[in-house]
């Protein structure tokens, strides 16, 4: 045994000292138990536990990365190996990714210079480009016929962590000279794939490229994340030399070779406690919830109240149907901004981006049909052709926002046809044929025909888009910029109040920080304990900012509990009432045979059966708002009030005094005293009354039905690698649930059982120390302390029972302790 040998088996005695801590606090023991549960072959170590436990390895570690991980990854196979022996012979290998605090090591494409070389280096970006998955062999088995003796070759490369690389050729002969046949089926592959990631534009320098890195992905690492997701990368640094006529060059290739992936989306950072649960729940019992929500929409912007309702109703959505023949019923809400310059269409699209979890920014004619559906393009390292998804394919389940819409060509723009009604992008092109998922909703804001809105023309005539893409918008807003004194001031003063404004603490004329310096800030976030703060519900009132347009008693949500709430409404499933089905029906039949009798009224875009469908989705996402179980008449007439507006803004005026009260969101009582007089207006007139009379902030008894809701809450422990103390909480995956179960046969339980049960359950939680166990582990657990087991249908019914009565709250097969 060579002294290089020698050095790894001692430093891997220490590994294994660090994993066997069941006489300690037994949380590594634990995971290995739980990555073996779950078929997997990597386990997750937090750098900061190691520093605690064995500071020298841990400084080894993050300097010389190679042959400590192969170390480490020998230590855990020889300890999974004395827990389970099966398990440990069933892989060739095991692999450890890390997490924690890497202090000067947390960089940037940009700061990645020779000095990393070799080290543990945690790197975040954005992945511009993926390459496709492809077997890299691991161990061959050959065959000889002539002498009946088998013979295994092992291969390693530049990438792996033994340090002589082998020939990568297959052998044919043996050392006889006899012919070898290859066994593909005992041979051993592993998956491998490159992917690219470029540093975020907001931490790169003003006025210079962004720098990238190759990242080499292996095994369960592949397809962890796709082109435009923000992810941080923990990994070893190394150098590749190069060969030019055979010799090798001065300068070299370098790569990361990932341990460990993880999203920086805002979705996967979305970390919703209890306690924020709890305050929705709350928050939704207020008579008055959708009128609060739709005010804290953008709050900088004056005005537009209806516009504000639509977007909240867009960000909620309805509620999708698969029906069993293939038929899909879309519940993404399409909307249309159109309007004059400078009424803050482009800000309410802003706005969206930074609330939805997943948005996706666009331009007219900074993109085409293609880049907006699907491209086929030519692969650079090999030749092939393959698909390149569009900005409508990445924003799958998510918002798409299009400004400068009218400037997009007509060809383009059918593209997008497809996408808005069905919900996928179809592609036959090159011989590839492929239909893939685009299930977005629409924000498009567009400027009139004629640059500015001409009142003497129909509204259709100042649009200018065609019928059949008005009428996959579900609602299309004309903004118009309108004189009006009073309205004016009202402006002038909230704009110059923002611009006045300055933050707690800052000084006037206060030098601002210089654009690299930005850069190299991360590096120093990681370290920092995260401490778990509550989400402010609402904003403060600030009288140097807000001022008279905003009065001390206005209720308006802050931006990070406005994104929960919207979070966890949306995981709600509202049924339609019969009573709110017949409201819907009454006024599509109405709208339809208004458009054949009164044909020469002006509308913004075609009644069509859409607009049923439109009435449907406005409802169910008004009823999400509410955090109801139930479509009620309430939620029926507020979607009829949006559509009315929507559709019918230019027959609720008269002169053009009263047009410009309706076009500015503002002045509601003026708009609907007006509406009184209006022959085709006497629809929506009392339900905007009886909206005005349910402003007051009470509970509701008829909300007493939401506190046994089943929200489905993101995984937890995701997101920023470094600001992890500890594995102390295991984060499960998540179980899918099981499908199959109808309503008809509801799982029951004895009281007795019941009781015993949760006792099992609390001391369960008690020994564990922990906020959050699967279903599974808990089931097993209760069996195992139980004379009389319980079955699967007796298990789900105590914990529905359990969620009716806020005890507990289960998502994605993982149960959490209220």
């Amino acid at each position: 045994m060579t002294d290089q040998d020698q050095h790894i088996r001692e430093i891997q005695r220490e590994y294994l000292d660090f994993l066997d801590d069941e006489e300690d606090q037994g949380i590594y023991s634990s995971h290995v138990k739980e990555m073996i549960s779950e078929k997997s072959k990597r386990l997750i170590v937090n750098i900061n536990d190691l520093k605690r436990k064995n500071a020298t390895r841990a400084q080894e570690l993050l300097s010389n990365a190679s042959d400590e991980q192969l170390a480490f990854g020998r230590a855990l196979k020889e300890y999974v190996s004395s827990v389970q022996p099966n398990y440990g012979k069933s892989y060739e290998d095991f692999f450890i990714g890390f997490e924690g605090c890497f202090g000067n090591r947390h960089v940037t494409p940009r700061s990645l210079t020779s000095r990393y070389l070799g080290n543990l280096v945690c790197v975040e970006g954005i992945v511009t480009k993926v390459s496709l998955i492809r077997p890299k062999v691991v161990r061959s088995v050959h065959y000889c016929p002539a002498t009946s003796k088998t013979m295994e070759r092992k291969y390693t490369d530049l990438t792996s962590f033994e340090a002589v690389p082998t020939s990568a050729v297959y052998p044919t002969r043996d050392d006889d000279g006899n012919i070898l046949e290859t066994e593909f089926g005992l041979s051993i592959y592993k998956d491998h794939q490159t992917i690219t990631i470029q540093e975020m534009p907001e931490k790169s320098p003003a006025g210079q490229l962004p720098r990238s890195v190759d990242i080499i992905c292996d095994d369960d690492l592949v397809d962890k994340c796709k082109p435009g997701d923000r992810i941080q990368i923990v990994g070893s640094y190394r150098c590749l030399p190069g060969k030019q006529g055979g010799y090798t060059s001065g300068t070299f290739r370098t790569i990361l070779l990932a341990n460990n992936i993880s999203q920086l989306n805002k979705e996967g950072n979305l970390d919703i406690s209890r306690e924020d649960l709890q305050q929705c729940k709350k928050m939704a019992k207020h008579n008055d919830i959708f009128e609060v929500l739709s005010k804290s929409l953008a709050p900088s912007i004056h005005g537009h109240e209806f516009v504000k309702k639509a977007i909240l109703c867009l960000l909620l959505g309805g509620v999708e149907k698969n029906l069993t023949n293939g038929t899909r019923l879309r519940g993404d809400i399409n909307v249309l901004l159109i309007g004059d310059p400078s009424v803050a269409k482009s800000q309410l699209l802003r706005y969206v981006l930074n609330t939805a979890p997943r948005a996706i920014p666009t331009t007219g004619r900074g993109s085409s049909g293609v880049g907006l559906t699907a491209a086929v393009t030519s692969d650079q390292e090999t030749g092939e052709r393959r698909l390149e998804a569009g900005a409508m394919v990445l924003a799958d389940r998510g918002v798409v926002c299009i400004d400068e819409f009218d400037k997009m060509s007509d060809i383009d723009r059918t593209a997008i046809h497809e996408v808005m009604e069905q919900g996928r992008v179809t592609i036959s092109k090159a011989g590839i044929h492929a239909s893939l998922n685009a299930r977005c909703s629409v924000l498009a804001a567009a400027n009139p025909v004629y640059g500015r809105y001409d009142q003497y023309k129909t509204p259709m005539e100042n649009i200018g888009l065609q019928d059949s893409l008005l009428s996959r918008f579900d609602l299309l807003f004309v903004m118009l910029d309108v004189i009006d004194n009073d309205t004016d001031q009202m402006i002038s003063d909230h704009v110059v109040r923002m611009h006045r404004y300055r933050k707690p603490g800052e000084s006037d004329g206060e030098v601002l920080s210089m654009g690299s310096l930005t850069a190299d800030a991360l590096a120093f976030n990681g370290g920092q304990k995260e401490v778990k703060k509550n989400t402010d519900i609402y904003e403060k009132y600030d009288s140097l900012l807000h001022g008279k347009s905003r009065k001390r008693t206005d209720k308006i949500l802050s931006v990070d509990f406005m994104r929960k709430y919207i979070h966890i409404a949306k995981c709600l499933k509202p049924k339609l009432t019969e009573q709110a089905c017949e409201v819907i029906a009454n006024e599509y039949s109405r709208l339809r045979s208004e458009e054949s009798v009164e044909s020469h009224v002006a509308r913004t875009q075609p009644v069509t059966a859409r607009t049923l469908e439109t009435l449907i989705r406005l409802s169910t996402a008004h009823a999400r708002s509410r955090m109801a179980k139930t479509i009620t008449v309430e939620d029926a007439q507020a979607a009829i009030e949006l559509v009315q507006f929507a559709y019918f803004k230019k027959v609720l005026e008269k002169s053009k005094k009263k047009r410009r009260r309706d076009e500015d969101g503002s002045d509601e009582e003026g708009e609907k005293e007006h509406d009184t007089t209006n022959g085709n207006g006497d629809t929506p007139t009392p339900e905007r009354r009886s909206k005005r009379k349910r402003i007051e902030p009470q509970e509701s008894e008829e909300m007493d039905d939401t506190e046994d809701l089943d929200v489905i809450a993101p995984a937890p422990d995701a997101g920023d690698l470094t600001r992890r103390e500890s594995r102390r909480s295991l984060a499960a995956a998540a179980a899918p649930s099981k499908p199959g179960e109808k309503p008809a046969d509801k799982p029951h339980i004895e009281p007795d059982r019941l009781f015993a049960l949760k006792n099992s359950l609390q001391k369960f939680f008690r020994e564990s120390r922990e906020q959050s166990l699967s279903l599974e582990r808990i089931h097993t657990y209760i069996n195992e302390n139980t004379a009389r087991e319980f079955t699967a249908g007796e298990l789900q019914a105590a914990v529905e029972r359990m969620t009716e009565d806020n005890q507990i709250m289960v998502a994605d097969g993982i149960v959490f302790l209220i």
